[in-house]
């Protein structure tokens, strides 16, 4: 069977392991604090309970793959943790949004095989260990003989598009888009795509996008705008973004992934980019916001 590790069981990792458990030789990368709550509360997705076969970062073990869902604020910890499991053409994907993960990881390990790619499908619920999902994802992943074989053979859903740049820059724009407008404004999939004022103001803030991917090299970025608008439409109308969760929860945003990312690219690549700024100051006013009530023991209103 092959041999699969996942660090990182949040929304996205704990649907995949739900999907892989039995079906590979699964284990979980989790440090002696993490696997001592797992063991006292169980993972569950869609209500029932996992128990999964967890790893430490000092255990024996050669993967055939190596799977990164952890947050942004995890991928530090996450590719120091995977050290141990790391030979020469060991495959590692990272599901974690935006577009620049797989440069860190190949920083550390360049004598892997990491393969660009991330995870498209409706958004999940994560309450603490338990995750509502409604099966619909998959992962999309740059053409690789040695990867397809591993999901075929474990049953993973995936794409492997002509151009997992233009793939990737898509789904990109669209949380740049979506993502953190929904946290600002509150509103659900449904509410922002019935909403002709968000859709204006959404096609502003992807024309910065455009502007960006078509200085890094991106093919057809001009394509980027309707195709972004097009996802939109196709996510459940009760759906939230992952960030309109995190500031509903009080958790700390991937922004630095988003407009963060934007910022920095326009600055390098001298294209303005004052949309994204007001987000980005937005989310962070947020951020902020919740810090404060959580260590005035106030709660969120």
């Amino acid at each position: 069977m092959k041999k699969i590790i996942i660090c990182g069981l949040g929304a996205v990792g704990l649907t995949f392991a739900a999907k892989l458990n039995g079906k590979c030789r699964l284990k979980i990368l989790v440090d002696e604090q993490r696997f001592m709550k797992l063991k006292k509360n169980k993972p569950k997705l869609n209500g029932k309970e996992y128990d999964f076969e967890y790893i430490l970062p000092q255990d024996e073990f050669e993967p055939d793959l190596i799977i990164i869902s952890t947050k942004l604020s995890g991928l530090e910890s996450a590719v120091s943790s995977i050290k141990n499991f790391v030979k020469r053409g060991t495959i590692i994907i990272s599901l974690l949004n935006g577009i620049s993960s797989e440069e860190r990881i190949i920083s550390a390990y360049p004598e892997s095989k990491v393969l660009k790619s991330y995870f498209i499908g409706h958004s999940a619920v994560r309450e603490g260990n338990s995750v509502t999902q409604d099966g619909i994802g998959k992962i999309v992943i740059e053409r690789d003989d040695d990867i397809i074989k591993i999901f075929e053979e474990t049953g993973i859903d995936y794409s492997a598009p002509e151009d997992i740049d233009y793939s990737l820059w898509l789904k990109f724009t669209m949380n740049i888009f979506s993502n953190q407008t929904s946290a600002i404004l509150n509103m659900t999939f449904g509410e922002l795509k019935q909403n002709k004022s968000f859709i204006s103001f959404a096609r502003k803030i992807i024309r910065e996008v455009c502007l960006i991917a078509e200085k890094k090299g991106i093919k057809n970025p001009e394509n980027l705008e309707q195709d972004a608008l097009n996802a939109l439409a196709g996510m459940c109308d009760e759906g939230r973004t992952s960030m309109h969760q995190d500031i509903l929860a009080g958790r700390k945003t991937e922004v630095e992934l988003f407009a963060g990312e934007i910022l920095r690219l326009g600055k390098e690549l001298d294209v303005e980019t004052p949309f994204n700024q007001v987000l980005y100051d937005m989310i962070k006013i947020l951020e902020e916001r919740n810090e404060h009530c959580i260590h005035s023991g106030k709660g969120r209103e």
